[in-house]
């Protein structure tokens, strides 16, 4: 059994070779019994499981070709992706996880979320991510157009930028007191958000930050864990 663990993609049309990569990951671990999580911002932004695209096909028959020879597929949402759901998930088999999932691995115990919650600092963010995620908030977007909704997507990712250039790297990053309360019952804390991946040490257990996939360099910062929850973080390089 290989549990495998990515993050940050950033999938979209705009960005064939990332989308590439994914596929080229799927393939490469389609025979080897894998149970694949995806911490959060599979996508670039994703406006409702009602989207449809040529460019999305190709990801979800692929998707269907990996599951259907016994492998597992599980989600938790990011700040990008937030409104994906078990209805997209369902087209092949995948899991929709909680934003906290507790993860038994061998005799090692694995917390497993995005990584958003844990920057505490950043207030207007986390001030935002309370609204939005809202269950009426979110239901009231869904209802509208997709075009509308993807206006509004475009306008979350420009402010976004525009918010992140008066930010320093402090109040973006992890709030440290949020790491150690989150390691607390745990061995291995494991998330991504903010493309920083590295693996820290905090008081003799592990944090595990996994790498955004990038177009520019080429690749991704990955996790591998086996059975025996023995852990390989490695580069997966996106080949051309």
């Amino acid at each position: 059994m290989t549990y495998l663990f990515i993050a940050d993609l950033h999938l979209s049309p705009n960005h064939p070779r990332l989308v590439r990569g994914f596929l080229d990951l799927l393939q490469h671990y389609q025979n080897k019994n894998t149970k694949l999580y995806i911490l959060g911002d599979w996508f670039n932004a994703w406006i409702g499981d009602d989207y449809t695209a040529p460019w999305l096909d190709e990801i979800i028959q692929q998707l269907k070709q990996f599951t259907d020879v016994g492998n597992q597929i599980y989600f938790q949402v990011g700040n990008r992706d937030f409104a994906l759901g078990q209805k997209f998930l369902n087209q092949f088999n995948g899991v929709l996880l909680p934003d906290i999932y507790i993860l038994h691995i061998g005799n090692q115990t694995f917390r497993l979320e995005h990584g958003d919650a844990l920057c505490t600092d950043d207030i207007s963010y986390q001030r935002f991510k309370k609204i939005i995620r809202n269950p009426i908030v979110l239901g009231l977007l869904k209802s509208t157009p997709l075009s509308f909704r993807q206006k509004l997507a475009n306008g979350f990712r420009k402010k976004s930028r525009q918010s992140q250039q008066n930010k320093s790297y402090a109040i973006m990053d992890v709030n440290q007191q949020a790491v150690e309360n989150a390691l607390h019952d745990v061995d291995v804390l494991i998330h991504g958000h903010t493309h920083r991946p590295q693996i820290h040490n905090i008081n003799g257990k592990s944090r595990i930050v996994l790498g955004d996939w990038r177009e520019k360099t080429a690749e991704a910062m990955i996790l591998e864990i086996n059975q025996n929850a023995d852990w390989e973080f490695f580069k997966w390089i996106i080949i051309e």
